[in-house]
């Protein structure tokens, strides 16, 4: 599948089959986060796999994950993490988002759903799995085989959201 394609098909996922993620395609996706870019190429990012019953029990006290059989914890270390000079902003949440995107469209590539998940308490995820303090929980990646009533849920805007700046060649 092209990329263009890929993109289109892709959909949220909020039901899955009781079907578990194979090693080889949950290697791909967590290579496809390694090779993520983050700002200033210092990868801050940590990722947590979080797969059987009672270990996504822990992760369902702080978020509905569907049932999906396998989650991935996005975590951005605020110690690493790139700061912008002129106003402190630091880059923790657009490198955690970035390496979350490189994983979910790896996942829709190996035909697997996923939804991207940032409604959660990240306290809850913290106490959970331990998480140092350094570490904070960005976004909850839920990731396994869509169930066949899955389908999208909204056709995209058109590009009238977009600006364009030109100077007129």
């Amino acid at each position: 599948m092209d990329f263009s394609t890929l993109i289109k098909e892709r959909h949220s996922v909020r039901s899955y089959l009781a079907k578990h993620v194979e090693t080889e395609k949950l290697n791909a996706i967590l290579e496809a986060g390694r090779l993520a870019p983050t700002a200033a190429n210092l990868q801050p990012i940590t990722v947590f796999v979080v797969e059987g019953k009672e270990t996504l029990a822990k992760l369902a006290k702080a978020a509905n994950i569907y049932d999906a059989p396998l989650a991935l914890i996005i975590c951005a270390d605020k110690e690493v993490a790139w700061t912008r000079p002129f106003d402190g902003m630091q880059t923790t949440d657009i490198d955690a988002s970035i390496v979350t995107d490189h994983m979910m469209l790896q996942a829709s590539a190996l035909g697997l759903g996923s939804v991207w998940i940032c409604y959660f308490k990240p306290d809850v995820v913290k106490k959970e799995f331990a998480i140092p303090e350094n570490l904070i929980p960005v976004n909850i990646l839920a990731i396994g085989y869509a169930d066949e009533s899955s389908t999208p849920e909204k056709i995209r805007d058109d590009m009238g959201k977009f600006a364009i700046f030109t100077d007129g060649e």
